[in-house]
Order: C-alpha cells, then sequence, then structure tokens
C-alpha cells in the first residue's frame, strides 16, 4: 500500500517548566529530570550547565560568560501506519533540536538535531528481546534492522525533509567495556580524538540507522563523548552547531554518569572508562539511575504488547528495506 507508513512531528520546549507528555519514553535522561519532587529546580540546574558550558566554549567577545543561551526542543515523532485495512499510530522517537542564542544581537542559530536519542522499539530490543535469545547461537544478524529502517525512512520522510537541512548527530556516553586511545588529530571545538579497540554491539545498533561513530573529548571536559551521524561530523556542522551539541550532551551526561563526566581529573590519553571511579563530583540534580533501569524493560513491555506482537506481519515487511513504500 503507497502510503502505509508516514509520519508526524511534534514540538515540546524543554525549560524549567517542562513536563513530560504521556507517550514520553520516561528513560529519556530530559524527562527523567522532569519528575519527582525537585523536578524544576532540576530543570533550572540542568539549563544552566548547559548556558555555562557553551559560554566556556565561546568565550571570545564573552568577557561575562553569559552572552549565550541555548534553547532546546524535544522533537516528537509518530509513526502513522495501515495494518490490514485499519489505521494505527505509535511514538516512533524524540530527539532534541538546539539553537544557539546571542543574546547580545538577539540573532538565533539553528543547532543540530538528534543529541539525546530516546526510542521505545530501543527499549523493547536491548530490554525485551536481546535478554530472550540464546547467546550461544549469537546476535542475529538482523537485530535492530527494523529500527534503522524505521529510522532512516524517517529522514527520507516529507515530515523530516520540511522541517530540518541537516543529518542529526545522536551524543552519547563511551562504553565501559571499552578502552580508549587518543589520536593525534585534534579538532578546533570537538576537541582531542579518540578511538575505540572494536566495533560494539551498539555500533551495529547504529549502523543500522546509517550510522558511523567517531569519538571526540572537548578542551573542558573529562571523557570522550560518541558522536554518531550518518554525515560528516566534522566538515558538515559549523563550530556553533557542534558546540551547541557538547554543551547539551555534555551536560547530561555530567548529571547521569558523573563517575565519568563529571570526574575531577581528565581522562589520559589511554583511557577505560569505569563506573566504579570514586574521584568524581555529584551534580547538584536529582536522577534515578536504577529506576531508570527498570522503566526501560516496563516500556520495552509496552512496545511488544502495542507494536511488535500486533502488527508483526507487517513489522517483518518494513525490516526489508525494499518492501517499505517510497514516500
Amino acid at each position: 500500500m503507497a502510503n502505509d507508513l508516514t509520519f508526524s512531528i511534534t514540538r515540546t520546549r524543554f525549560d524549567e517548566d517542562y513536563s513530560p507528555s504521556d507517550s514520553s519514553r520516561l528513560t529519556t535522561n530530559f524527562a527523567n529530570l522532569a519528575r519527582g519532587e525537585h523536578r524544576q529546580q532540576n530543570l533550572r540546574t540542568a539549563l544552566d550547565m548547559i548556558d555555562r558550558r557553551c559560554n566556556d566554549l565561546l568565550s571570545s567577545n564573552n568577557p561575562n560568560g553569559d552572552r549565550y543561551r541555548v534553547e532546546l526542543d524535544i522533537v516528537s515523532v509518530t509513526a502513522h501506519f495501515v495494518d490490514q485495512g485499519s489505521s494505527g499510530e505509535f511514538p516512533l522517537l524524540e530527539m532534541l533540536d538546539v539553537a544557539i542564542v546571542d543574546q547580545h544581537t538577539g540573532e538565533r542559530h539553528q543547532g543540530i538535531l538528534g543529541n539525546n536519542f530516546s526510542s521505545y522499539l530501543r527499549d523493547y530490543d536491548f530490554a525485551v528481546l536481546l535478554p530472550s535469545l540464546d547467546k550461544s547461537a549469537g546476535i542475529p544478524s538482523d537485530f535492530g534492522e527494523l529500527h534503522g529502517q524505521l529510522f532512516q525512512r524517517f529522514l527520507e520522510s516529507a515530515a523530516f525533509q520540511d522541517q530540518f537541512t541537516a543529518e542529526p548527530v545522536v551524543c552519547i556516553s563511551v562504553s565501559t567495556s571499552q578502552t580508549y586511545r587518543q589520536t593525534e588529530y585534534v579538532h578546533p571545538v570537538l576537541g582531542a580524538e579518540y578511538e575505540h579497540e572494536h566495533s560494539s554491539l551498539t555500533d551495529d545498533y547504529f549502523g543500522r540507522m546509517g550510522m558511523q561513530v567517531r569519538y571526540f573529548m572537548p578542551a573542558g571536559g573529562k571523557a570522550p563523548l560518541a558522536f554518531y551521524t550518518r554525515g560528516d561530523l566534522v566538515n558538515d556542522y559549523s563550530d556553533l552547531q557542534l558546540i551547541g551539541t557538547i554543551s547539551t550532551m555534555e551536560t547530561f551526561q555530567k548529571i547521569y554518569r558523573p563517575e565519568i563526566y563529571n570526574a575531577n581529573t581528565a581522562a589520559p590519553s589511554t583511557y577505560r572508562p569505569s563506573l566504579a571511579h570514586t574521584d568524581y563530583s555529584v551534580p547538584s540534580v536529582s536522577y534515578d539511575r536504577e529506576e531508570r533501569s527498570r522503566l526501560a524493560i516496563t516500556q520495552g513491555r509496552y512496545t511488544e504488547e502495542h507494536l511488535v506482537t500486533p502488527h508483526r506481519a507487517l513489522l517483518e515487511r518494513w525490516a526489508t528495506r525494499a518492501a517499505v513504500p517510497s514516500l
């Protein structure tokens, strides 16, 4: 059917008054911060940390360190489909869209979409499907194929192309199961580049989305960040755009993984991240990592019940790119 898969986008401003929608995936960093007794103070602190890091990286002609403000929108994507003659929809993914505001001139500069990437289907793949597999037989070669195809079809859709002109960049933490070694390359904004030992399951999963990874530790940072994109990270984006992403995601990682990103000493040239590290500072933001892990299973089960099981035949067709209709 020519139109059995389409997408729609909604935007929600991420500020101190943000509250997660009913369809938001609650393990997402920004949604987790907006819950509980200290939700508004959490949000104010996180946003202030983002702004301070942005001004730190944009110090030229900025004597008071307050010239720039980062604005964040949550971009929520819903997949709409037709299965056996009936219409359906499912909250496919959420990402952050960044803008940098020059408070001296009033100019608003478009940043990069992506940043913190959230997906119910990824929760299903990693928290429900993966634990159920027979590990002795290895990971199936098509693990993550459906998720990757849906993501790439979204990027090719009119919904995406009407609003965005640049490829997304997803920025996440380095893995505690890998050793990273600094190369000789230093980018003026991204900082020192690192390389990892070998491809990981996460790399393969993002590879299904058409994305490749590079690792950089920005000046003043404490550990490398993993940047995944389908484009050319160092040539496709302006320095200002990259600063918006670094400021945003380094802040979330300081909150979520302070042992790594809020350590009191920077990563050496050969680096093995560890959550057992004790020489770090705790940001004044409430964040429940254990609850986050539990919710991933809950949300994976939700996806299984409302998407995977009732629409299995349709999803199997979508997992083969040739079977997904052009949009």
